[in-house]
């Protein structure tokens, strides 16, 4: 049975990350890159987590409350911006204001895991995810990071 707060809940993520990033969100796609995404399917279990995989503009950490099961903290509170390459910096008045994704600046079947590259072997994490997951070990860093990511929680009275 499905969440009745599911749709309330993308609604206030959709209302923070609009008055926080200041642009415009469909929430029918994914995030427009570079973008900090957090995904939420509530129900019994929740599963949540938060991924890098397209980039970084905002700190963003998930914790459940009350929960029981795997209901670990994921996400990141750190600022990547801080520590953006400067080949995956994307400036504004010489400000660092999200950091792109290796894959979206070098369009690579080994940065994308596309290809030969698509599958959990070939798939591995770059220096770039590297430096990611230095500063947001909770959160997805490449596209085969499940080490890091999906969390399920039970009887979850917050997230």
């Amino acid at each position: 049975m499905a969440n009745p707060y599911s749709a309330l809940l993308k609604l206030i993520t959709t209302i923070f990350v609009i008055i926080v990033s200041g642009c415009n969100f469909d929430t029918n796609v994914p995030g427009n890159p570079p973008a900090t995404i957090s995904d939420f399917t509530l129900g019994e279990p929740d599963f949540y987590d938060v991924s890098l995989v397209d980039g970084f503009n905002l700190p963003i950490a998930i914790k459940a409350i009350n929960g029981s099961g795997n209901c670990s903290t994921v996400g990141c509170d750190g600022d990547l911006r801080q520590n953006c390459p400067s080949e995956l910096a994307l400036k504004e008045n010489d400000r660092v204001i999200a950091c792109k994704s290796a894959c979206g600046v070098f369009n690579t079947e080994e940065y994308c895991c596309r290809g030969s590259y698509e599958n959990p072997a070939t798939c591995l994490p770059s220096n770039y995810s590297n430096i990611f997951k230095q500063v947001c070990p909770a959160a997805y860093s490449f596209a085969h990071d499940d080490a890091a990511g999906l969390e399920t929680c039970s009887g979850a009275t917050l997230l």
